[in-house]
């Protein structure tokens, strides 16, 4: 048997959304190993690197040129028999490098039951049956909208916000208002059934406005940024609600219907968190959550689906009365939606790692399909030794340069090179690079799945 290491051949999607050019991280990386048709052009935008098994855009072995689909059904082994059956013989997860330029759609994923259902209905736009879990980790500066706000954020805004109330109308908010008043931070099952039940009835009430109206509302709320930014969003007097940066809030509120003139997501936001991310920190989305990307480059991992259910912020297919059935309407605080990665104690590090605070960082969602580990090793000589586990793992360099070695096989690796290693493979990544602190970082990001009971936890099974 071939030792199971390969160095991949992946492609980048090109989206309106994407970064432009070079400034495209997915670009560049795609362009390290690239087919020989391929250059980064100047003015296209390059949104997403697929890494995995996904039809619609399956990697390669640079070497054989075979997709990476054919190689590990030739030869289950690479997947493990377990994960093999369970999967159907492809990977489990998609691993993704997004680079956003501009907001890309509100959106949330189906469960496994509603990914089924609208698989046989309508397969040109849910052109699979898998659930889609997804999770995110900062490589730059991210802007996200994640998860409802408090209940008592969405009240302050249809008090502050007045072409907010006038679009989803005064009765329909005070309804709301009179719903939760009171019971916003309750955790009475009863309580929060109804809190849910009054967010839905708002929510479908806002997605089912008129273009006209929402035009109209839309002018009336980016005059209300650019006219008084000091005060956007705001409630004169001791406001505990009040936002913590309206000049912000105006300037993001502008910048998002520069993106998507007269669009219902410049309102969507005030339902939603709006969430920053700096390197990586990480945040977790569960089937049926409802979510929106802003700008920064990412690393995204999730179960291996292309079904998307949009509301906002796109020119592609809208499925406002899907969305709005699906949605879990969970409420929280922006830090409940952060994934908080921990140490991960199946790679061992050498004494030069060790010393210069090198460490490798699991983030771990509670779902069987994925988890990541992100390893920075700080020195030159640094090394880290995986043990080897019951499944596939896919890595990528996002910073620095190094070596990978699988059994008598090493490889190089630079910013931007891909690899797959097959299951029960050791596999030791060790930095070769030269440059002096910061600049000798070499880091990369490790997505595997290895079955270990969390598949009964979550997510539809």
């Amino acid at each position: 048997m071939q030792i199971p290491l390969l160095r991949l051949q992946c492609g980048v999607n090109s989206y309106d959304w994407g970064k432009v050019g070079q400034e495209s991280a997915a670009a560049r990386y795609a362009a390290t190993t690239a087919a020989p048709d391929f250059a980064v052009e100047a003015e296209k935008p390059y949104a997403e690197l697929w890494m995995g098994t996904h039809p619609s855009l399956p990697s390669k072995d640079v070497e054989t040129q075979r997709s990476l689909l054919d190689l590990v059904q030739d030869n289950q082994a690479l997947l493990s028999t377990e994960i093999s059956e369970r999967y159907g013989s492809r990977l489990p997860f998609l691993f993704k490098v997004l680079s956003i330029r501009k907001a890309l759609s509100i959106q949330a994923h189906p469960n496994k039951k509603l990914a089924e259902q609208l698989h046989a209905r309508d397969p040109r736009n849910y052109p699979d049956d898998n659930h889609k879990p997804e999770m995110t980790i900062a490589v730059t500066p991210f802007e996200g909208l994640c998860g409802f706000r408090p209940l008592a954020e969405i009240s302050h805004f249809l008090q502050a916000i007045e072409p907010l109330r006038k679009l989803v109308g005064d009765q329909a908010a005070s309804q709301f208002e009179q719903a939760v008043k009171g019971n916003e931070d309750s955790d009475v099952m009863d309580v929060v059934q109804k809190n849910k039940d009054a967010l839905r009835s708002l929510f479908t009430t806002l997605m089912e406005s008129s273009p006209e109206n929402i035009e109209t509302a839309c002018k009336e709320l980016v005059a209300l940024a650019k006219n008084s930014p000091e005060s956007f969003g705001t409630i004169s007097g001791e406001v505990e609600t009040n936002p913590t940066n309206p000049v912000e809030l105006a300037s993001i509120i502008e910048r998002l219907d520069q993106q998507f003139p007269h669009d219902i997501g410049s309102f969507v936001f005030f339902f939603l968190n709006f969430i920053k991310l700096e390197p990586g920190e990480a945040m977790f989305l569960k089937a049926d959550d409802i979510h929106a990307y802003v700008s920064g480059d990412i690393i995204e991992c999730m179960a291996s689906s292309d079904n998307v259910v949009r509301a906002g912020f796109t020119p592609k297919f809208k499925d406002v009365d899907t969305l709005t059935k699906m949605l879990t309407y969970s409420y929280a605080p922006i830090e409940e939606q952060k994934l908080q990665p921990k140490d991960y104690p199946y790679a061992v590090l050498n004494a030069t790692a060790y010393s210069s605070a090198s460490e490798s960082m699991l983030y771990d969602p509670p779902i069987e399909e994925f988890s990541v580990v992100k390893t920075d090793l700080k020195r030159t000589g640094a090394k880290a030794t995986f043990d080897p586990i019951e499944g596939p793992s896919i890595i990528i360099c996002t910073r620095g340069n190094g070596t990978i070695t699988v059994g008598n096989k090493t490889e190089e690796v630079r910013e931007g090179y891909v690899f797959f290693v097959g299951a029960t493979a050791e596999c030791i990544i060790q930095n070769t690079g030269s440059g002096e602190g910061e600049d000798d970082v070499f880091t990369t990001f490790k997505a595997f799945c290895e079955l270990d009971g969390k598949e009964d936890m979550v997510n539809g099974h």
